[in-house]
């Protein structure tokens, strides 16, 4: 399978180009920096060269949404998702021959703020920046389908690996045993293995049944307080040092919503089309990491 990859040398993409590489796929690197394939999303669609005969595309790139959200940032953000996707998307609609799957990026944030509420596949977007922000990045997305292509949006929670994403940012204080819960510690937390998340990806391929929003979060969501503790235990650290709310609003602004924001998350549609978890439970993923 030829997979031209968007966003492959950040933290998820470039574990997904090594898994592709190892089951022998080509990967074809779109970059805006090295590579024979450099593009930048904002400037327009892709070189043709890049997505000619690809099998399949897989769209990660976009602006980190962990930075003190200034007005600036916040277009930064909104403009690498949605004109980065429709730059993409125009690029494929100029193909002789399109591919049959794209695979894009989005995000749990879809939901917003939810409480207790069990959220899957079919529920509804939230309100605010992040829900906004990843219901238009997902229908830029979704224009792809009318070329004849099997799209998926991957809402993928957090990513648990100590090589990067948030699990690593959370790695030194509980180290320093200065660890735990983040606000009131209620909110609910989906989360998955990194190698799930690859593991997904490549299941999301190569099966043609799976398309439109797919949750990307292991079956087991945990609270704050839970996925602390179960941390702390993992690290053989205490887990006893809350970080206020307000304090974390004093710190980071507007961006605290995404760890004090409530998102009981369940991965329906993947376990309907037969995706097994390798690491389904979060005390057994953090084991895998730390054990």
């Amino acid at each position: 399978m030829i997979v031209a990859i968007t966003g492959g040398t950040g933290f998820i993409g470039n574990a997904l180009v090594e898994a592709l590489k190892a089951r022998g796929d080509q990967v074809r690197l779109l970059s805006r920096t090295r590579g024979p394939y450099l593009w930048d999303p904002l400037a327009g669609p892709p070189p043709p060269e890049a997505l000619d005969g690809a099998d399949a595309v897989v769209h990660l790139a976009g602006e980190s949404v962990s930075q003190y959200w200034t007005a600036a940032a916040k277009r930064r953000i909104r403009e690498s998702r949605v004109a980065g996707t429709r730059n993409l998307v125009e690029g494929l609609r100029i193909m002789h021959t399109p591919p049959k799957v794209l695979i894009s990026a989005s995000a749990v944030g879809f939901y917003g703020d939810r409480g207790d509420e069990i959220l899957d596949e079919s529920s509804a977007p939230g309100t605010g920046f992040l829900p906004e922000v990843s219901q238009v990045w997902e229908a830029e997305a979704n224009a792809a389908s009318g070329l004849g292509i099997r799209v998926v949006t991957k809402r993928t929670g957090v990513v648990l690996h100590p090589g990067g994403g948030a699990l690593a940012k959370m790695l030194l204080p509980f180290k320093l045993g200065l660890g735990g819960r983040l606000g009131s510690g209620r909110q609910w937390m989906p989360w998955i293995h990194l190698d799930d998340q690859i593991g997904l990806t490549l299941f999301a391929l190569v099966t043609p049944s799976l398309s439109g929003p797919v949750n990307a979060v292991a079956p087991d969501p945990v609270t704050n307080a839970e996925f602390v503790r179960a941390l702390g235990r993992a690290l053989s650290r205490p887990a006893i040092i809350p970080a206020p709310a307000f304090a974390l609003k004093m710190a980071l602004g507007e961006m605290a919503q995404i760890v004090l924001s409530s998102q009981r998350v369940v991965p329906r549609a993947l376990e309907q089309a037969g995706y097994i978890f390798r690491y389904p439970r979060l005390p057994d993923a953090l084991a895998a990491l730390y054990l």
